[in-house]
């Protein structure tokens, strides 16, 4: 069997280096990144720099959208400067319908990812209110003698 090397050589600058800067890696042969930890944050660093200072990156807050800087400040102005659903501070991200692709509002990161996780329904959103105001399993009469639990 063949003894594992003590030191491997860098990708990026070439310098042979002990094994300790590298991390695991399981897919590669030898277990280890192809390149140390230093190279690898470097790189990671010059390449959020360079996204980053992309032409009109900031500009356009709904670029997914079809949406200008102007557009969504806009409809930020219609809804009062503020989040429509948490009431606070200023909205950053773009809400949409995912059924007509239509947008919606400008609301906060929080308040988008619910919505999202809720997929959009309504009544999933008003049995999670329920839960949340702590009368979510409380049976309804429905008829004399009839319950019905929510489901």
């Amino acid at each position: 069997m063949a003894e594992k090397p003590n030191a491997k050589e860098r990708g990026k600058c070439g310098r042979g280096l002990p094994l300790t800067p590298f991390a695991r890696d399981r897919i590669r042969r030898d277990g280890l990144q192809a390149h140390c930890r230093e190279c690898v944050a470097r790189y990671s660093a010059a390449h959020c720099r360079r996204r980053r200072a992309e032409p009109g990156r900031e500009d356009r807050p709904g670029r997914g959208y079809g949406l200008t800087r102007a557009e969504c400040d806009q409809v930020t102005a219609s809804q009062g400067g503020v989040r429509r659903v948490c009431l606070s501070a200023v909205p950053a991200h773009v809400d949409h319908c995912h059924e007509t692709g239509r947008v919606r509002g400008v609301l906060c990161f929080s308040c988008n990812a619910a919505l999202g996780q809720f997929k959009d329904q309504p009544d999933v959103m008003r049995r999670a209110a329920a839960y949340v105001e702590g009368n979510a399993w409380k049976p309804t009469l429905v008829a004399p003698g009839v319950y019905q639990l929510p489901s």
